[in-house]
């Protein structure tokens, strides 16, 4: 299955919506509280009835939607997908047996009867264990001969439901096959690779039995509000936390990443400056067996636990304690545990944050060295309740930024590269404060509701923070918040817009607490991720499908047809309102063209933006394909090619004094995420930020360019930069 958008933060509006009143009918099902996956709760029909009402409701719901069969229909297709998008685990039968809820599910929302889809869950995680019993027994026979023309189709996206056990049977042969293979061409030998693979499917099917009914209920409910548009989502007591926790930058714990490995929680990462950094006494792979609350609470065994339900023991109110079990990486896990106690504190998770570094651009000819200041902007966070409560260091990309700018100042830079690649966007405040720090008042985007009112949302602050040369670095990965930030800067003409065409979100989305009505003292019912309008520039063009298009264009690296809003099959169209009256700093058409050609005739002989053209395009063409061989001798060819140049651009990169790749010599390992070694996948992590970035830094070499050719020809510079003795100026 194709994960589309899966890491995209939603754009949020701050500002709550107005409640109504909503009855708590009794219904005859499950008691308060979770249950094992094959009914609803009294909690999550309460729920699923509440969020029904609210995206039917035009006064809510940018785009709403009856519930009807039609919807009913569309919700199952999407129920299926999101169970068994790759087509592995269901077969045509169990899809005929299940056609007869597919005009149903609009009314089970409606009863409250949920059991269609606790019954489809349920014949899901049955297959499932059938597989992972059909894959292990395979471990133990011959069918690992690796010299024939087999092929493994791995993408069955498109593939019709498989006609019986038999034909699933042959795909999970295959898919078996070729598991072995790559742990087989990574060196390791034939008991080592059964043990792994063993481990490995088991882990499958203990994954999904430790699914919960409101993971079943999490899921359901999003084929619904996912088949009202691809940005509305349900969201569990548990996850909305977590949502919240993702945009505030911030919680209140250890200070320490976690992961699960086969039955033990272990420690990823440490939090600088948390407690868990400040004892000194736990480490990168240290595992986690056991919690205790407080000085005295009980001791409880973790291992074999849900890591979010470890998480849950650990975080804790800033001040108390916690009692952990440990046993340190080095040790087994038949060891006897140290127990480490831990006072919880607030920790701020600044490797999400804005960062910021400097990049030296070459004297040419008749041309001073410029130095480029760039900032990465991973997301527009805001720590809502710390805003709330006025807390002095409250988490904010534009405070960040601000913060930033004034170090680069002080650092002489000539201009400022704002990096938003990946960005999947955030809060619509951050996005227009920080388009506040370039822009000297004025209108930032407009917001038009469902009923068609358009309001406009702008800059209040007289003042800038970087009056300088800016450019923004986009691609497919920025979204939202990113698009509305580079779309303002653009149609101000107050700095140049490089990378690849965006991703194409234009609409908003509010958080919509279904426990307001109630008032209820603890969390029940979870939260709504809703569409409630729909952004566009000040120029009046949407973004939605669109996305925000370039001044400088870089290679596409992934195709509008793969990833975007336009992939989705019920996304919003794209569309225009009127513009609305905005100050022009400056037009860079007279300037591109000239841009353009420095910037073809650099990377003609940029070997690193080369390659990176190549392997983009060897992306693309591998994209295409929808399997792989199976003979050894073939993969071994493709890996050995692929090997060879890598050394080859190595050893280039060495003659031409270029900056090594520090993951040259890394190859596939056939493991999972959580099959490897911690401490050196997260060294590897660590080595990919150091990785060559031919595309930042040819960003910051078209900036370079335009900052001396704006200095250099005043006429052009007149045309470029009309309003040169005001705010946002580039040349004396």
């Amino acid at each position: 299955m194709t994960a589309k958008n899966t890491l995209l933060i939603a754009l949020l509006l701050s500002a709550p919506l107005a409640g109504s009143a909503w009855a708590d009918d009794a219904t005859a099902v499950a008691p308060t509280g979770d249950a094992v996956p094959g009914s609803a709760t009294r909690d999550q029909v309460t729920a699923a009835r509440h969020v029904s009402t609210l995206l039917s409701d035009s006064r809510y719901a940018y785009r709403p939607k009856a519930l009807d069969d039609a919807l009913s229909a569309d919700m199952y297709d999407r129920y299926l997908e999101a169970l068994d998008g790759g087509k592995q685990f269901f077969t045509a039968e169990d899809i005929a047996r299940f056609d007869a809820w597919k005009l149903r599910l609009d009314d089970a929302l409606k009863s409250g009867e949920l059991d269609p889809a606790y019954a489809i869950f349920a014949t899901y995680r049955k297959r499932v264990n059938e597989r992972v019993a059909f894959a292990r027994a395979l471990l133990g026979k011959d069918v690992f001969d690796f010299t024939g023309d087999d092929r493994y189709e791995y993408d069955r996206e498109d593939a019709p439901w498989a006609a019986s056990s038999a034909e699933l049977d042959r795909l999970w042969t295959q898919s078996v096959r070729n598991d072995w293979l790559r742990l087989r061409m990574a060196g390791k030998e034939a008991d080592d690779i059964r043990d792994t693979l063993d481990k490995r499917y088991e882990n499958l099917s203990q994954g999904i039995a430790e699914l919960k009914g409101e993971d079943v209920f999490q899921t359901f409910l999003n084929s619904y509000t996912n088949a009202i548009d691809p940005h509305t989502d349900y969201l569990t007591p548990r996850s909305a936390d977590n949502f919240n926790l993702s945009m505030s930058l911030s919680l209140e714990g250890i200070g320490a990443v976690l992961q699960k490995q086969d039955d033990v929680v272990a420690i990823r990462e440490i939090v600088a400056g948390g407690p868990a950094g400040k004892s000194g006494v736990l480490e990168p792979g240290d595992r986690i067996v056991g919690v205790g609350q407080g000085e005295s609470g009980a001791m409880e065994d973790v291992v074999g636990w849900r890591i979010d339900d470890v998480v849950s023991k650990i975080r804790g109110k800033k001040g108390s304690k916690v009692r952990l079990d440990v046993i340190p990486v080095e040790m087994g896990l038949d060891t006897a545990p140290r127990r480490v106690v831990l006072v919880r504190d607030r920790v701020r998770l600044e490797d999400q944050a804005a960062k910021s570094k400097v990049i030296q651009i070459p004297a040419l000819e008749g041309a001073p060295a410029q130095r480029i200041g760039v900032i990465e902007l991973p997301g527009f966070y805001q720590d809502f309740e710390g805003r709330r409560r006025n807390a002095d260091d409250y988490a904010s990309a534009t405070r960040d930024v601000a913060r930033l700018l004034t170090e680069l100042r002080g650092d002489g830079v000539d201009g400022v590269v704002l990096d938003l690649r990946n960005n999947g966007g955030g809060s619509l405040n951050e996005a227009i404060e920080l388009t506040g720090l370039f822009i000297d008042r004025g209108p930032v985007v407009q917001v038009r509701e469902s009923g068609g009112r358009v309001t406009v949302n702008g800059d209040e602050d007289s003042g800038i923070a970087w009056e300088g040369p800016l450019a923004v670095l986009i691609n497919r990965g920025s979204a939202s918040a990113s698009e509305i930030f580079a779309g303002a800067i653009q149609d101000y003409g107050r700095g140049l817009v490089i990378g690849e065409t965006t991703f194409g979100k234009g609409t908003v989305q509010n958080l919509f607490d279904l426990d307001r009505w109630p008032a209820n003292e603890e969390p029940r019912f979870g939260q709504v991720k809703l569409t409630i309008a729909q952004f566009f520039r000040v120029s009046g063009s949407s973004t939605q499908n669109r996305g925000v298009v370039p001044d400088i264009a870089f290679p596409a690296s992934v195709d509008a047809s793969e990833f975007g809003e336009s992939t989705y099959d019920n996304a919003l169209p794209w569309t225009k309102i009127a513009a609305v009256p905005h100050v022009r700093y400056g037009n860079f058409q007279p300037l591109l063209p000239k841009l353009e050609t420095l910037h073809e005739a650099r990377i003609a002989t940029d070997r690193e933006f080369q390659w990176w053209s190549e392997d983009v395009a060897q992306y693309r063409a591998e994209s295409e394909k929808t399997s792989v061989s199976l003979n050894e001798a073939e993969r071994r060819a493709e890996r050995d090619r692929d090997v060879a140049k890598r050394k080859a651009r190595q050893e280039e990169r060495k003659a031409l004094g270029l900056d090594l790749d520090p993951l040259a010599d890394v190859t596939d390992d056939g493991l999972s995420a959580n099959e490897r070694d911690i401490v050196v996948d997260t060294e590897r992590e660590k080595l990919a930020e150091d990785r060559p970035d031919p595309l930042l830094r040819e960003s910051a070499a078209i900036l370079a360019d335009a900052i001396r050719l704006l200095g250099d020809d005043k006429q052009l510079s007149a045309q470029v930069l009309p309003t040169a003795n005001q705010p946002g100026h580039w040349a004396d």
